[in-house]
């Protein structure tokens, strides 16, 4: 299956250390061969970068890599196809509108017979079992709140109802965000961490390369890092359990979930 990244900051922080190790994953640390993206969300924009080549081989991986783009809020993905032929429609992450508001989302596994009715106001470019779920998720928030956008506690709750939804059908680990939060729902893995002062010494476990965090951060930055496997081996990442449902705003877990 695939392989999930998210950040969740309180400053605008770069995803370089992290998507370093997490790219290799993508053909040559493990099998994940079939695509990858990254969506960076800036002020209301987003900047949004797919590739049906392998991370390992892309140009624009490499890219990220070299030029630190710096947001609060980040979700990337390397892709082993499922359902969807290769092409660069079917790469996640996928991005729509949805009250005025970029939404971004991303999705690890399988979700064989999910084939919901779909209204016409979302609908895929792609193929694949993960934009259809995507574009369920925004029908039944517009059907449920119409043109105005619900608190974070409400819009939590009801996200958390949909992913366990749709959870029934499979596979459902997933990574949302509007660019002020990073939802994430998980079904089978999905581990996360959080850095904050004092900041230590990280090593990739897919590459030897290491930082010091204390010579780049501030004592009042946060980061919550999550992803599908951790990233480091000399850290303490927490493992999500299965079906559990988190919320992270300003890099740390917010109360209501």
């Amino acid at each position: 299956m695939c392989q999930l990244l998210g950040m969740n900051c309180n400053t605008p922080t770069d995803i370089v250390f992290s998507f370093t190790g997490f790219a290799l994953r993508g053909g040559l640390t493990d099998e994940h061969q079939d695509g990858w993206g990254i969506a960076f969300f800036e002020g209301a924009g987003v900047r949004h970068l797919v590739d049906y080549q392998a991370a390992v081989r892309s140009p624009l991986a490499e890219l990220i890599k070299a030029h630190p783009i710096k947001s609060k809020n980040v979700i990337a993905h390397i892709r082993k196809a499922t359902q969807g032929k290769i092409a660069l429609e079917n790469c996640h992450p996928f991005i729509r509108e949805c009250w005025g508001i970029n939404w971004v989302f991303a999705h690890n596994g399988d979700l064989p017979g999910f084939m919901p009715t779909l209204n016409g106001t979302y609908l895929p470019v792609g193929t694949t079992d993960s934009e259809r779920a995507f574009c369920f998720i925004l029908q039944e928030l517009r059907l449920r709140f119409g043109a105005q956008a619900p608190q974070l506690s409400e819009l939590s709750a009801a996200l958390q109802e949909l992913c366990q939804e749709i959870a029934q059908f499979g596979t459902f680990n997933i990574m949302l965000s509007n660019g002020s939060a990073l939802f994430v729902h998980c079904s089978t893995n999905l581990h996360y961490i959080i850095r904050q002062f004092p900041f230590n010494t990280a090593h990739l476990s897919d590459r030897d390369m290491s930082i010091d965090f204390a010579e780049v951060t501030t004592p009042k930055d946060r980061v919550a890092v999550i992803a599908t496997a951790p990233l480091t081996n000399n850290e303490t990442w927490a493992a999500f359990a299965p079906g559990e449902f988190k919320v992270f705003v300003d890099g740390t877990c917010h109360p209501e979930s």
